[in-house]
């Protein structure tokens, strides 16, 4: 209510304070935005090793909630209310409404308090786990004594030409913080590493084990920019991506067991522009192999002509028009795929499907010839279904039916790649008629 309230002034809460340890400011900056949206605000404390007593609480200690521990920690403390048996009422707060959670609970102490008419902060020191946060309401946030529920163990390396750095860390499994936290410890990880390096290409290799699933597969890699943002923002950004794709599936709580990260720093930008493609003659015959040159420009390097082939299907028809696209992994994946590359409403009917897709994506630090002729592909769910008979289309598109169904004008009849060490990009189209 504003009623009463002079000048446009209204009351709103304080934002929830976040204590982070082993991060630097630089790296939490990054990601403001992200962390204002939540009701976040960053504060600097530390880590204690665990004591015996840190599961005696009386009401009016500290305690709080472990969102990212191990080389670098991210916790949330507040006061403690009350304690009856093993149950514990603390904050008199929401801590974000999440709900029913399970979030480690860990013993926090108080350093100092520093004083302000405009906002009085706290510098708290985390101890050991003592439970489980179990809820997170209107009113106050509980948790029960006793074990912790498990995180996710994510183990990070860094190598340079100056060394190799390991770091480990754990984290909350949550649809909602997951994504962000494992996107700003990656950040922090790499760019607040004594081998890391601005002004190199990051080669981004691992994955993301999960329960009962095949692991999603990480590979990309990430040449620097002209921009003042760090280079390994973009793996920060990749990784919340693929994290928040995972979590938002409309299929199943999906179980995080582990998170692999290796990134290789190579000296220099190694990126590549696509810049004209011609083949060797301008017809083909069915069952004929033809060479395909492609024009490439480095950044700032003389121009390098990479050379390829591609394969014309001996049941092609004769008078047929091919197509073969020469390009980066985007192109050929929306190309190929459709709708349901961007994971669109069209895309897959469960979660072993969405991994399927995930890892099925081209990498970026290749160059693509693929082939298409002029007949109709079906994507049923995450299966590809080339040169469908229009019979069998008729009947299948445009009603309802199990799963999802998208019809492609083309089919990819074939498809080279050649690895080029760093990102390309463009796109170059070539008719290629059968004879």
């Amino acid at each position: 209510m504003r009623a009463g309230v002079q000048n446009g002034a209204a009351l709103q809460s304080i934002e929830t304070p976040l204590v982070f340890s082993g991060f630097q400011p630089a790296a939490i900056e990054k990601f403001a935005p992200q962390l204002s949206t939540y009701g976040f605000v960053a504060a600097q404390g530390g880590t204690t090793a665990a004591r015996p007593d840190d599961g005696k609480l009386s009401p009016g200690d500290m305690a709080g909630m472990v969102l990212v521990q191990g080389d670098a920690s991210i916790n949330s403390a507040c006061t403690v209310t009350a304690v009856q048996g093993d149950k514990v009422f603390l904050c008199g707060h929401p801590f974000l409404s999440l709900g029913d959670v399970q979030i480690p609970m860990a013993r926090s102490r108080v350093v100092t308090t520093l004083s302000s008419d405009l906002a009085s902060t706290k510098i708290v020191n985390v101890g050991g786990s003592i439970g489980t946060i179990t809820g997170d309401h209107l009113t106050a946030v509980t948790g029960k004594l006793g074990a912790a529920p498990a995180m996710i163990p994510m183990d990070l390396s860094m190598k340079t030409a100056r060394g190799e750095k390991n770091l480990h860390f754990e984290m909350v499994n949550h649809p909602k913080l997951t994504p962000l936290l494992v996107a700003i410890t990656a950040f922090n990880g790499l760019t607040q590493n004594i081998v890391y390096g601005e002004g190199t290409t990051l080669h981004m290799s691992g994955e993301i084990k999960l329960k009962g699933h095949p692991a999603v597969q990480l590979e990309n890699t990430f040449a620097p920019g002209d921009s003042l943002n760090p280079d390994a923002m973009p793996i920060a950004l990749t990784l919340m991506n693929d994290f928040m794709r995972i979590f938002t599936n409309t299929f199943e709580a999906p179980v995080v067991e582990k998170v692999s990260l290796k990134v290789e720093s190579v000296a220099g930008r190694q990126s590549y522009t696509i810049d004209s493609a011609w083949l060797e003659r301008g017809e083909a015959v069915p069952g004929e192999t033809l060479r395909v040159r492609v024009l490439l420009r480095p950044y700032r390097g003389a121009a390098r002509i990479e050379e390829t082939t591609v394969r014309v299907p001996e049941q092609i028809a004769h008078g047929t028009m091919l197509r073969v696209l020469v390009s980066d992994a985007d192109w050929l994946n929306r190309a190929s795929r459709g709708f349901a590359f961007g994971g669109a409403s069209t895309g897959p009917e469960g979660l072993d499907q969405l991994i399927g897709l995930l890892n099925r994506e081209r990498h970026n630090d290749r160059l693509y010839v693929g082939l298409f002729a002029p007949s109709p592909t079906m994507l049923w769910d995450d299966k590809e279904m080339p040169n469908v008979p229009l019979s069998q289309i008729n009947i299948v598109d445009g009603r309802p039916g199990p799963g999802s169904v998208q019809i492609l004008r083309e089919s990819l009849a074939s498809e080279m790649s050649v690895a080029m060490g760093g990102p390309v990009s463009g796109v170059i189209s070539l008719n290629l008629p059968v004879r």
